[in-house]
């Protein structure tokens, strides 16, 4: 519902004033104990406090005159006007029933030089049949899908709850699409790196909903206008061996590595499906000490968000990481598609994942592959 006006408000005041208490407005899920964020949109206890005030006072407009001025909001692009945009040539039809597996559409770019771009988004024309949607970006001297069509759907099914093995790459993301994550911007001196020659491969998630419709997904992207000072890259870490057993409330996942080169750590990103619980990044010191960087309490699969760190953090060489996941197979989660099932990896939305994406700050003149070299830095 648009909540513009006070008219627009108003119906729902008692509503809005449940949602805040329990905190389910705005969708925030890091435990405030843990880490600070740029991008942190949960209210103080102040700002609660005046809206509960204010509804149980009776939900009162108050004198026009004070009111501000109305608010211009964005009509298009969140990330303005974008200096490229790239569209699949014809719309994807969507079943209203039914599996639909992954679909790839490969989007030349047709750079004839490196592009750096510092504002991405990501717009669907159908946002209720996408479930997500990640925007590779393939180099173009890489070998990944090089005999899939141009432009076309194609799918690449999972079999046996793990990935397709034509499916796994090293190249770079671009931008990861989730509801509540549309768009990605990096501070004056960070920007993703579009090689010259490179496609943007979209992979392509969406969900029967009881409607036959087609989406036509778009990717725009706005150029840094000098050189950065870094490099973005996007990095994950995942678990696909799991068994999550039939009702089990808080089944536990991890999974964990070593960094292999210095770097530094601008955003944290946890995915999981409808089982998802909770989510935790941890540092685990040599001595065995843990350092939380972000625990999500309660994980929303309807709000997927990206948590930017307020203060960028400086990963030495060989720093050990741990994700840990937990899972709600249980009759009380209401989401829970099935929990009489035991629940195993798959990319369909009644299976599970468990997936920690995070963002890194490295020196420009390095790419993914490059940073996978151990002690290149030292």
């Amino acid at each position: 519902m648009p909540l513009l006006t006070y008219a627009g408000v108003r119906p729902w005041a008692k509503a809005i004033r449940d949602a805040v208490v329990t905190r389910k407005m705005p969708p925030w899920f890091a435990d405030p104990a843990y880490g600070h964020f740029a991008n942190d949109r949960s209210l103080s206890k102040s700002e609660i406090d005046t809206i509960v005030d204010w509804v149980d006072a009776g939900a009162a407009e108050g004198s026009p005159k004070d009111a501000p001025p109305p608010r211009a909001w964005p009509s298009g692009w969140s990330i303005g006007t974008p200096d490229a945009i790239f569209e699949m040539p014809k719309a994807v039809a969507i079943p209203a029933k039914g599996t639909v597996e992954y679909q790839y559409i490969i989007l030349p770019t047709h750079f004839s030089d490196d592009k750096w771009v510092e504002k991405v988004e990501v717009r669907p024309s159908d946002r209720s049949t996408v479930h997500h949607a990640v925007a590779y970006i393939r180099d173009g001297q890489s070998k990944w899908l090089q005999n899939q069509p141009i432009g076309t759907p194609f799918s690449l099914p999972a079999a046996d709850h793990r990935p397709n093995p034509a499916s796994l790459t090293t190249s770079d993301i671009l931008m990861v699409y989730t509801p509540g994550n549309s768009s990605d911007s990096w501070p004056h001196g960070l920007a993703k790196k579009i090689k010259a020659g490179s496609d943007l491969v979209l992979q392509m998630h969406y969900t029967a909903n009881g409607k036959a419709v087609a989406d036509r997904t778009r990717v725009g992207v706005v150029f840094a206008k000098e050189p950065p000072k870094q490099a973005v890259l996007t990095l994950q870490m995942g678990n696909d061996k799991f068994v999550i057993p039939p009702g089990d409330a808080n089944y536990r996942v991890t999974v964990s590595g070593t960094l292999p080169n210095e770097a530094t750590l601008i955003s944290l990103f946890p995915h999981m499906h409808l089982r998802g619980k909770g989510f935790e990044y941890l540092i685990v010191e040599p001595n065995g000490k843990i350092e939380t960087l972000l625990k999500v309490n309660r994980y929303d699969f309807n709000w997927q968000l990206n948590y930017r760190l307020a203060k960028p953090r400086v990963l030495p060489t060989g720093t050990r990481l741990q994700w840990i996941g937990y899972y709600d197979n249980s009759p009380n989660n209401p989401g829970n598609p099935d929990p009489t099932a035991e629940v195993r990896f798959g990319e369909q939305s009644w299976e599970e994942m468990m997936i920690g994406f995070f963002d890194i700050a490295v020196d420009p003149k390095i790419g993914k592959a490059d940073f996978f070299e151990r002690e290149r830095q030292r």
